[in-house]
């Protein structure tokens, strides 16, 4: 085995040289330069930089690919991957494969995701922490984590310990949740995808404690629907949950009114974009891996994006094609799609993809060999490393594949089809069913050469869907495949593909263009004699606005004879889109049932499943939405996620949003302070000290904090899974006021910590008095957040504890709340909104926690 497979360069760049170099080879594009060198130009710890252009990047990556192609039979050569990989053109490995593949200065997974879980559906406290600590384990090595719950016992169900019942659902999915944004450092963010079953009786609890709660901020959450639910939402019937779930001798059941919880996650989906919904008869049904069910390869979870249903300890590596550069002679009359080259690339991108499979099992045995070396003692070390050997044996078995697509949008506008209707819906239908057939046929050919995965069967999946629908389209490769078997157990999804659109410089996905031309600004002096100054803040800043055009808006100009470097106004700019291929196909312009069609008869050629998102106005109604969701399922769907504009960050929010008009006015709390107070706990670490803060909330909303340093002698000592309480007014026996925190210890008892404001020396107390007048007073948090970062303090030792207060507060600002003063430090973009207490750049999406 070769771990250390690249010869470091001996040259380094400076950050500058390395920047100017690669904003070249992206033609200007500064963002794409930025997020290329920020996020995958190869680095060491010290910071040095190896590679000046993507180019660099993608010579390291044809080499590890070459390598292993000399372990087969008929390998590609090392200029022969470079050529189908090189400039973002053709093939692009996504995410961990391109920062990872040949990297030897991280130790790290290839894989972009991972779905992890109990055998035996275990629901012990030993089996929660199990799956806490894997979830930490596999997020510190980059890879985003999904799991069930439905396994936990319903709140108030009888337990063999000394808390007599069970807390439920929603105790799990907080701890979880705090876990990922534990080891989120550095600005990154974890990624978790929690899910639970309908049929479980905690379901609704499950649903409501992102939005009701407000504390389940480091996951996205996702509800498992099945087909006799959806059917007594039609019927208007009733509808039984159980627990142990669908169990035929259940514990636990609950007869509820299908349509009244039906109801309730519409609501939610529409106010806050969540619970995501995954038709999970539907996907079992065409799961190709549940074939393998009894040999551990039974669906439990999805990964973060809900694109990759997975087993547990099964874990997906990423690769896009991209649908654009298969447009010849775009934007003219004489373009077309050249099915020949794309057929042969995708055979060729599966290939890529198996190999890459041989780099992931290399790099897990570096990472076992990590931990074998670590100092820590055996039983320390047993469950990552146990966790590992897991991942492993799923990879060798089943060697599954995740490849995609980007560009979608562009490709249709390149052929002068609009997006959303029937014949860019049919066109698009070919493409997939084109990849769909010619990856399986790679994998076959694989199978001929490399053997098959070492658990397939014939005879197991021959009834199977998706295989029949194979057999319909290509008989001949459905009798090669009974003869030769697939080298992959599965292979296609359709993920989001963020940063990787940004460097092939075209549309996202499956997902249309967002806007073909956009307006950006940047803060001038206006002392400068250059300086143009187009707008000037409420505080005063000049700033310059300038035109944007996405990439291939720019391109259907150029060849069109069109000046992109002119200063449209608005007005022209409107008459230039409306003349373009781009003209109502939008994500705001396509109609919302014909995308859900779209999207359901895609998912027939998508083994895997597909992450795509309806986008609403701001004034969509609930039952648009509910129709959405129905239509979903009726169409095949696996899952479905709607974002009304303004419901959630991440999204641009319209200027006319009726929601934000009056955010900024002050609404104070009652003037009197009542006696006691619902608190959240937040714990964060600030400069490797453990810090601790108690926030008394009224109605959800931040009224008073107090804070410090915890597990010190002079701070407060709570145990560690406290994460909520109650903030106590009392008197002492001098008559003055006292703040005490009451919380309920694990029999159930409360537990009293007495004298929150005396436990730090009065000039923290001083401080903390201050904030906490603003916070009554109703100031928005995020003008808080800036206003104490804003002091000027002389003691380090405030300053550090200012820090601390920051971090527990900026959790309370409401999503997509925009940031100004700063700037993003991947992109320099000054379009940087509040996103789970992150700073959240809109243009790159990097994002900043601390």
């Amino acid at each position: 085995m070769n771990l250390n497979v690249t010869k470091t360069p001996l040259k380094t760049y400076t950050q500058d040289e390395a920047f100017k170099a690669s904003l070249t080879y992206f033609k200007n594009d500064d963002l794409a330069a930025r997020v290329w060198l920020n996020k995958y130009a190869l680095k060491d710890s010290q910071g040095n930089i190896y590679e000046l252009t993507p180019n660099d990047m993608h010579r390291r990556i044809a080499k590890e690919l070459a390598r292993v192609e000399k372990k087969y039979t008929n390998p590609l050569t090392e200029d022969e991957i470079f050529d189908l990989i090189k400039d973002f053109k053709y093939i692009v490995p996504q995410g961990s494969p391109m920062a990872g593949i040949g990297n030897p200065y991280q130790i790290a997974s290839l894989s972009n995701c991972f779905v992890i879980g109990n055998s035996g559906n275990s629901d012990s406290y030993g089996g929660v922490m199990k799956i806490d600590q894997e979830q930490v384990q596999l997020m510190k090595r980059r890879g985003g984590v999904g799991h069930d719950l439905s396994h936990i016992r319903p709140k108030g169900s009888a337990v063999n310990n000394s808390a007599l019942t069970s807390t439920g659902i929603v105790p799990f999915m907080e701890r979880y949740s705090n876990s990922t944004r534990e080891v989120a450092q550095d600005g990154r963010r974890g990624a978790l995808m929690l899910s639970v079953s309908i049929n479980h009786p905690d379901s609704e609890d499950f649903i409501n404690a992102k939005l009701e709660q407000g504390k389940v901020t480091g996951a996205n959450v996702s509800v498992r629907i099945d087909d006799a639910f959806m059917e007594a939402v039609k019927n208007g019937t009733e509808y039984t949950q159980k627990y142990p779930i669908f169990s035929s001798q259940p514990k636990i059941s609950k007869t509820i009114e299908a349509t009244a919880l039906w109801k309730k996650i519409v609501h939610n989906a529409w106010k806050s974009a969540e619970p995501g919904i995954l038709f999970w008869d539907t996907i079992i049904n065409e799961s190709i891996p549940d074939c393998y069910a009894d040999l551990g390869y039974k669906t439990v979870s999805t990964n973060p994006c809900g694109e990759i249903p997975l087993c547990p300890y099964d874990s997906c590596r990423l690769l896009a094609i991209n649908l654009f550069s298969y447009v010849d002679h775009p934007f003219t009359k004489e373009a077309s799609f050249d099915f020949e080259l794309f057929k042969k690339h995708i055979k060729a991108a599966q290939r890529i993809m198996d190999d890459i499979i041989d780099l992931e099992l290399e790099k897990i045995d570096a990472i076992l060999l990590k931990i074998d070396e670590d100092p820590e003692v055996d039983e320390v070390k047993a469950t990552e490393r146990n966790l590992w050997i897991n991942i492993k044996k799923k990879a060798q078995e089943g060697r599954r594949t995740g490849i995609g697509i980007t560009a979608e949008g562009d490709m249709l506008a390149g052929l002068g089809i609009q997006y959303g209707s029937e014949a860019g819906n049919a066109f698009s239908l070919e493409v997939h069913k084109t990849i769909a057939i010619e990856a399986y046929r790679g994998s076959v050919h694989l199978a001929k050469e490399r053997g098959a995965f070492l658990v397939y069967d014939s005879e197991r999946e021959q009834n199977n869907p998706f295989i029949q629908r194979l057999k319909e389209a290509d008989n001949k490769l459905y009798y090669d495949m009974m003869e030769y078997g697939r080298r992959n157990i599965a292979l296609l999804t359709i993920a989001p593909t963020g940063t990787t659109s940004l460097m092939t410089q075209t549309t996202s996905g499956i997902e249309p263009v967002f806007l073909p031309v956009y307006k950006r600004r940047r803060k001038v002096n206006p002392g400068d004699k250059e300086a143009r100054i187009d707008f000037v803040d409420e505080v005063g800043d000049s700033w310059e606005e300038y035109v944007v055009f996405h990439q291939r808006f720019k391109q259907w100009m150029e060849v069109n004879g069109m000046d992109t470097s002119v200063n449209y106004s608005q007005k022209e700019i409107n008459k230039l889109i409306k003349k373009s291929p781009y003209h109502k196909a939008t994500s705001n312009d396509v109609d919302w049932l014909s995308k859900v069609r779209m999207q359901g008869a895609i998912q027939k050629w998508v083994d895997h499943s597909i992450s795509v998102t309806i986008n609403l106005p701001s004034d969509a109604t609930e039952e648009l939405v509910g129709d959405l969701y129905l239509k979903a399922w009726e169409v095949g769907c696996k899952g479905v996620t709607v974002y009304r504009d303004g419901s959630r960050s991440g999204v641009l929010i319209a200027n006319d949003d009726k929601e934000d008009k009056n955010q900024n006015i002050l609404t104070p709390f009652p003037r009197k302070r009542p006696e006691s107070l619902e608190a959240d706990v937040v714990r964060f670490q600030n400069n490797k000290e453990k810090w601790i803060a108690f926030i008394g909330l009224i109605d959800g909303k931040p009224y008073e904090i107090f804070t410090g340093l915890a597990d010190d002698e002079d701070g407060i000592l709570i145990p560690r899974w406290v994460n909520e309480g109650v903030i106590i007014k009392n008197r002492n026996e001098d008559g003055t006021s006292r703040y005490d925190f009451q919380y309920k210890n694990i029999r159930g008892y409360k537990t009293t910590i007495e004298g929150l404001s005396h436990k730090f020396n009065p000039e923290y107390w001083n401080y903390a008095k201050l904030i906490s007048s603003t916070l009554r007073h109703g100031m928005p948090i995020d003008k808080i957040v800036d206003l104490i970062n804003s002091l000027q303090l002389d003691s380090e030792s405030i300053n550090t504890w200012k820090n601390g207060v920051v971090r527990a507060l900026k959790r309370f600002v409401e999503d997509g709340t925009q940031v100004k003063g700063q700037v993003c430090d991947a992109c320099k973009s000054e379009n940087l909104i509040y996103q789970e207490g992150c700073l959240t750049c809109k243009d790159c999406g990097s994002s900043k926690c601390g």
